[in-house]
C-alpha cells in the first residue's frame, strides 16, 4: 500500500538536516538524492565509514561530506584539526566506502567528492591544503595508470558553506541556518 504525503512532507523530501540539526541541504531540484546510506549499511548490520549526502545531478554524483565544527555547542570544536592524519584517512575512507552504495544502486555518473569544511581558524588557504592532500590519498594516480580511460573519481573539493553556495554547480542545493519556528 502506497503511502499518500501531505503538502508538508513532499516540500520537506531531499530537504536533508545535518546530525547537528544546525543545518539543512536543500537537494529537491536534484536528480536524486539520499541522507540514508548510514541508515542503509547500518540495517544490514554493516558498518562503513559513508559520506553524509549523495545527490545526483544531470552529469555526476556529488559525494558529499559536512563537517562543521563552528556550529553552538560544538563540543570542543579548537579540537578539531581536519589535516591531523587520522581526520585525512578517515575522509578518504568515506569515499571509497560509499562507491559500493553507488554500484549497487547502478549509479554510475562521473563523482566528484565535495567535503564541505567549518572549523575555527579554516580559511581557503587551509582547505585548499586538504584538498591537495585528500588528492593524493583518492584514486586519481591509480585511475590514470590502470583506468583505461574509466574514472573513480573525477574532481575533489574542500569547500565552507559560503563556497558551495556560491559555486554556480552546487547552489542549486543550497546549505541554510535552520530556524525554529
Amino acid at each position: 500500500m502506497t503511502k499518500c504525503m501531505s503538502y508538508e512532507e513532499k516540500s520537506m523530501e531531499n530537504i536533508f538536516i545535518e546530525e547537528n540539526g544546525a543545518y539543512s541541504i536543500d537537494c529537491r531540484t536534484a536528480v536524486w538524492a539520499t541522507d540514508k546510506m548510514h541508515e542503509d549499511y547500518h540495517n544490514a548490520g554493516i558498518h562503513i565509514n559513508d559520506v553524509d549526502f549523495l545527490i545526483e545531478n544531470a552529469t555526476h554524483i556529488l559525494m558529499v561530506e559536512y563537517k562543521n565544527a563552528c556550529i553552538e555547542n560544538a563540543e570542543n570544536p579548537n579540537a578539531f584539526h581536519p589535516m591531523e592524519e587520522k581526520k585525512i584517512s578517515i575522509a578518504t575512507r568515506k569515499f571509497y566506502d560509499s562507491l559500493h552504495y553507488l554500484r549497487l544502486l547502478e549509479k554510475d555518473k562521473p563523482i566528484q567528492y565535495i567535503y564541505i569544511l567549518e572549523y575555527p581558524n579554516g580559511d581557503a588557504t587551509t582547505r585548499k591544503r586538504l584538498r591537495d592532500r585528500l588528492k593524493t590519498e583518492l584514486p586519481f594516480v591509480l585511475q590514470n595508470n590502470i583506468g583505461k580511460g574509466k574514472k573513480l573519481i573525477e574532481r575533489v573539493e574542500v569547500l565552507s558553506i559560503a563556497e558551495w553556495n556560491a559555486d554556480s554547480n552546487y547552489r542549486e542545493y543550497p546549505i541554510k541556518r535552520v530556524t525554529l519556528q
